[in-house]
């Protein structure tokens, strides 16, 4: 008890320094904590988006679970009545272990499809052949309204067995109500007469009662289920029977902790009905995205950690740096106790013990803010950009607290390095140590700072050694996605970096005393030789904003970086805004014209093939798509992936486009700088002359091609036309020039055994729509679009629908834009590196504020001294205002230095995070000039707010007060 009172005394005494590395500690732990959260939440909400999107693209209920299976008659004989019993009860418990609310549950009951003939032949066409199936559902007058007749008896009246028939059963069968039908069927021991007494219709059409084998209404005619049952299904006289089991699920509620209980179900009714049925199906769309969960929570968990390296980092040394001005505080006190006859081992169980109360704390509030921070992380949509989007379901769990209770025994493993080392020195060389400040610290010492560089050097360059194979060859980068080195290595360069530059820091101070040594007033002399004499004392909060710096712009660079290449990926790739194909009219042959659809395979009556004749296509009215409301501008491009291009004997296969310069001009999107001239100068070009073609540099490499040349250009069935080259470019919008190999290359790069032979690079031409289509061909091209920037979407699509504009698909560049940046990937880029950034700079301002009050309040009796030999208020101010200069002022600069050369360095090692194939344009590193400006003010406001307190405190010194102090 005595023990624990003084532990508590000493940290009331400490209390601005234990509350500093509380916050710390707690910080750690809800970083630590919300990781779980965060990876949960993302998923839940990847989960519920990606089933969202299946429904769409489908047009299948995810939460729908549907089994059949087929009963043959030779089961009925062995008590297949009484196995569908049994069946039917398994799905009804299976069905509650999905663990998700049950929005409708269906049995169906069908027949094989059977022969019919009409009773009384005087009333009904006997000629006409007639075949359909006997069917039951459950719950069937729910979800039906009559539209004719009355509804059918439940019993069998006169033998016969009245039921509900769809209007199209009508028309198939060429029938009318109350015509009465007689099944005909050898292997039945008895006679079945039907009579349709009632014509109904879906009472609403987007019920999901309807969702499966409702597609041929036109052969079914529906019996009451009861009597279906009665009289079929427990009538052993009845040969077979089809049954179908339907369950739709409410899948908005299916959580991840339930997955395994959803598979698991999905896997026993698959074993049973194998077991027990010969025929048989088991359907659920949703499954096979399900069973991908796993791998994508692994992914995104490493992906996590990678991102949190950098900020873990900084947190560490943050507590290492606090605990260590702890202890260099209480060092006396400690060389004291050890003189005395304390062992290490009782100091130590002090520091432990506070460190225990300080995690406890930790403990509990840690957790809580990280709930919040994971909320932080749900509304970013950007680096440092935060919108209104639905809000994640977050929850503390198990794991969550699991990591907090890793993260604090971490955090106070690092806080007791200070007080280990500590308890290692005595009194006598606790004064020897005091009276060397200026010697080099062990990292130094060691020459770490120069080793980690090297190894962070030697990593880029394996990095980009295997970024640029990637890249020549066309290989996919998708197992590289979440390769941790990529977030580690340039977090060990920035504190490698910062610490070299720290080393030549020292001479840096010497030369600028040198070169100002018989010039220097008085107070800038003093401060020079504080500095340079105590360069280790000042390493511990330099390196601190150094790497706070660094990774703050990394971080943005970053963040920045992929984004906009995702963004310029999409838009590079779809060309425009809108890209849209509309239905041409067409001279082709209907599928029935043979085997192939096309008039090519018919012969003459010599039986010599016809030739094949070539499509004549007309073209609609382009005008309405350039006067819809929103559209800024509309263009025309055809685009022909099989032309050729001939230059003297060489051809080679390429791919065509044709274009409307000035229309496409204003639509199309490319990045600047991809060409060696702008974008509009090639268009410039080509507009001079109706024969004038641009060819990609493929094209020249490979065929000699250069400007000037009269070249051949055509495809299959056209007879082509002569063009000029006026131009060779790198890339055009919706061009991916990159190589991509088959499948089968990749096959044999993957097992070593591939040769390294060159890629057939893709090749492309360019030129005049107007020039093809009245040398060549008229044939379908795409309309490409430009939106005013208000212009949305759905705005669109509403204008298309109002005007009647045929559309036979549309690529939505917006959309797809949306959908990237709610991918788990893009969420937690842009979530966990807003929330490093937040955190580095929220720690930055409490270290650098802590640190300077206690250095301050450590040298009062030297500035008390300076004062009492004549050294003015202002002149003080000026020291400190010098010193914060060399100090921090040059750990601000130092910080910037490193941070924009481990952007410009490892963050194009992000392009190996995407598919190296597709990556057009290139990868390129972005900064935003807010971000640093950000960062400048931040740093202003926090040199700003420390000189404004330190020159508060430095107002309030007495001189005799601090003279009394020294006497002391």
């Amino acid at each position: 008890m005595a023990l624990f009172l003084m532990i508590l005394r000493k940290m009331v005494k400490n209390r601005w320094l234990e509350l500093s590395l509380l916050i710390g500690l707690i910080i750690s732990v809800a970083l630590a904590s919300s990781m779980p959260i965060y990876t949960h939440a993302i998923l839940q909400r990847m989960l519920i988006k990606d089933l969202e999107v299946l429904q769409t693209d489908t047009q299948q209920y995810p939460g729908q679970a549907y089994n059949f299976a087929y009963v043959m008659g030779s089961e009925k004989e062995e008590g297949g009545d009484k196995l569908l019993a049994e069946t039917d009860a398994f799905m009804t418990e299976q069905s509650k272990r999905f663990d998700l609310p049950i929005l409708l549950s269906t049995i169906m009951r069908s027949t094989i499809n059977f022969e019919l003939t009409p009773s009384d032949p005087s009333k009904v066409d006997p000629k006409v052949n007639r075949s359909a199936e006997l069917t039951a559902m459950s719950d069937f007058e729910k979800h039906i309204r009559l539209v004719d007749g009355v509804m059918p008896s439940t019993e069998r009246v006169n033998g016969v067995y009245e039921v509900w028939v769809f209007p199209e059963l009508l028309t198939q069968l060429k029938i009318v109500l109350g015509n009465e039908l007689t099944i005909v069927n050898k292997e039945l021991k008895q006679t079945i007469r039907i009579k349709p007494v009632a014509v109904i219709d879906r009472k609403d059409y987007a019920d999901l009662y309807w969702t499966n084998n409702m597609n041929d209404l036109r052969t079914k005619f529906f019996i009451p289920y009861e009597l279906f049952e009665k009289d079929f299904t427990k009538n052993k006289s009845f040969n077979n029977t089809f049954s179908y089991w339907n369950y739709i699920l409410d899948y908005h509620q299916l959580k991840l902790e339930g997955l395994e209980a959803y598979i698991n179900t999905h896997v026993r009714i698959d074993s049973y009905l194998s077991n027990h049925f010969n025929t048989y199906t088991v359907k659920n769309p949703a499954i096979n995205t399900l069973k991908l969960y796993g791998e994508k929570e692994k992914k995104l968990r490493i992906m996590l950690w990678s991102l949190n390296v950098p900020v873990s980092i900084l947190l560490a040394f943050y507590l290492f740096m606090v605990a260590n001005l702890i202890t260099e505080r209480q060092k006396t006190e400690i060389a004291v106790l050890r003189s005395r006859g304390a062992s290490r081992t009782q100091i130590l169980l002090g520091y432990v013990l506070e460190g225990i109360l300080l995690g406890g704390v930790a403990l509990l509030i840690g957790p809580l803010i990280g709930l919040q921070l994971t909320k932080i992380l749900g509304a970013s949509n950007g680096f440092l950009e935060f919108v209104q989007r639905a809000s994640m379901e977050v929850k503390l769990n198990q794991e969550a607290y699991q990591y907090a209770v890793v993260a604090v025994v971490a955090s106070v493993c690092m806080t007791l390095i200070p007080a280990v080392l500590a308890t290692r020195a005595t009194i006598v060389g606790l004064k020897q140590t005091m009276g060397r400040k200026n010697k080099l610290s062990f990292v130094h010492k060691m020459f770490l700072d120069v080793l980690l560089l090297v190894v962070s050097i030697y990593l880029l360059q394996s990095f980009n050694r295997r970024m640029n194979d990637l890249v020549s060859l066309g290989l996919d980068s998708m197992d590289m996605k979440v390769d941790p080195l990529l977030f580690l290595v340039p977090a060990i360069f920035i504190f490698a970096m910062g610490l070299f530059l720290l080393r030549i820091y020292p001479w840096v101070i010497q030369l600028i005393y040198g070169i100002g040594r018989k010039w220097w007033p008085p107070y800038l002399y003093s401060t020079l030789l504080q500095v340079g004499r105590s360069t280790t004392q000042y390493q511990f909060i330099m390196l601190f904003i150094i790497m706070t710096l660094a990774t703050g712009l990394f971080s943005a660079s970053a963040a920045r970086t992929m984004n906009k290449n995702i963004e310029e990926k999409i838009r590079y790739k779809n060309g425009a805004d809108i890209v849209l194909q509309t239905k041409w009219e067409n001279d082709a042959p209907t599928p029935q014209s043979g085997p192939s659809g096309s008039s090519a395979e018919a012969s003459s009556s010599d039986g010599q093939p016809l030739t094949k004749k070539r499509v004549q296509y007309t073209e609609p009215p382009f005008l309405p798509f350039t006067q819809l409301a929103g559209v800024e501008s509309a263009a025309r491009v055809f685009y022909k992936n099989d032309a050729y291009f001939t230059l003297g004997k060489e051809s080679k296969k390429t791919a065509f486009m044709g274009i409307d310069t000035d229309e496409f001009g204003q639509t199309a999107w490319l990045r600047d700088h991809l060409l060696d001239h702008h974008f509009y100068d090639y268009l410039n070009l080509l507009a001079a002359d109706s024969k004038a073609v641009l060819i990609s540099k493929s094209v020249a490499e490979e065929t000699r091609a250069k400007v000037g040349d009269v070249v051949h250009l055509g495809w299959s069935d056209v007879e082509g036309a002569t063009c000029v080259v006026y131009g060779i470019i790198d890339y055009w919008p919706s061009w991916n020039p990159n190589p991509i190999l088959s499948p089968a290359t990749q096959t044999g790069s993957s097992t070593g055994k591939t040769k390294q032979s060159k890629v057939d690079a893709p090749k492309l031409v360019i030129g005049h729509l107007s020039y093809i289509q009245n040398n060549m061909a008229v044939e379908p091209y795409d309309v490409w679009l430009k939106l005013k920037p208000n212009m949305t979407s759905q705005a669109l699509y509403e204008e298309l629908e109002l005007k009647h504009m045929s559309v036979l698909n549309l690529i939505d560049t917006k959309q797809m834009l949306v959908r990237s940046k709610n991918d788990p990937f893009q969420l937690a880029v842009n979530g966990v590196m807003t929330l490093g950034f937040l955190i580095a700079i929220g720690i930055s301002f409490i270290g650098f504020l802590l640190y300077w009050v206690l250095s301050l309040s450590g040298r009062i009796l030297q500035f008390g001294v300076l004062r009492a030999m004549g050294v003015s208020f202002l002149q003080l101010i000026g020291m400190l205002i010098a010193e914060q200069l060399l100090t921090s002022g040059a750990a601000v600069l130092i910080g910037i230095l490193t941070g924009n050369t481990a952007s410009r360095l490892y963050v194009p090692l992000f392009q190996l995070t995407f598919d190296a194939s597709s990556q057009v344009p290139p990868f390129q590193v972005s900064f935003d000039p807010n971000d640093q400006l950000h960062l400048y003010v931040i740093v202003a406001l926090m040199i700003g707010t420390g000189l404004i307190l330190l020159g508060t405190m430095l107002s309030r010194i007495k001189i005799h007060q601090a003279v009394k102090l020294g006497e002391d």
